[in-house]
């Protein structure tokens, strides 16, 4: 009788070994796979120019100050790249105004009012413009910028270069297909845009 039960002694506390072992190793393997899942869900294949590229998954405020940075010079490229043509002009203002609050807006109508584009048209004036360094404070919400850019006029007959100096803020939005970066200048504002020379061609 007593190697009976101690023969169901030792079945039944295998048996509770295996029933342990087993709900730990599912256990495990459960932890696992939602670690995997989650890893796979931080991965985003791109198809660019027809090579496949890996992105990475990545909280916004990891990249604040690179998103803010490429926005304002979007912004201004948009703004300040004219050539002489007409429908160019309206494309580049068009795409530059949805990155930009009502300040940009009534500088453009400024500019247009002063005849700025039809003699950027009529003179066949090409305007590019150079970012050299955006100033950002992330402490401050929304986020002041001071963007440091350079001007240069190509005119039939001389070469201008120009000093450009915007101050202005950026305010969270959400993303869109016309907003990639998801911010909005507002309080934009010209500080200063001088001459630094001006040279024949």
């Amino acid at each position: 009788m007593k190697n009976i039960d101690g023969a169901f002694r030792s079945i039944r506390l295998f048996t509770l070994a295996v029933i342990v072992g087993s709900l730990l190793f599912s256990g495990l393997a459960l932890v696992k796979s939602f670690s995997a899942v989650t890893q796979s869900q931080q991965r985003v294949y791109i198809l660019a120019n027809g090579k496949v590229l890996e992105a990475y998954a990545s909280d916004r405020r990891d990249n604040i100050s690179v998103e803010a940075k490429d926005h304002v010079k979007t912004f201004h490229q948009l703004f300040f790249t004219l050539s002489p043509d007409e429908k160019a002009i309206d494309e580049n203002i068009k795409r530059s105004l949805y990155l930009a609050d009502i300040s940009a807006k009534r500088a453009y109508d400024n500019l247009r009012e002063s005849s700025y584009y039809s003699n950027i048209i009529s003179g066949n004036v090409n305007q590019t413009i150079h970012v050299d360094s955006i100033y950002l404070d992330t402490n401050k919400s929304p986020i002041y910028f001071r963007c440091y850019a350079t001007q240069r006029l190509t005119r039939p007959t001389s070469l201008a270069v120009r000093s450009l100096v915007t101050e202005g803020y950026l305010r969270n939005v959400m993303r869109s297909e016309n907003n990639a970066h998801g911010f909005l200048i507002e309080r934009w504002n010209t500080i200063d845009n001088r001459d630094i020379s001006v040279s024949k061609r």
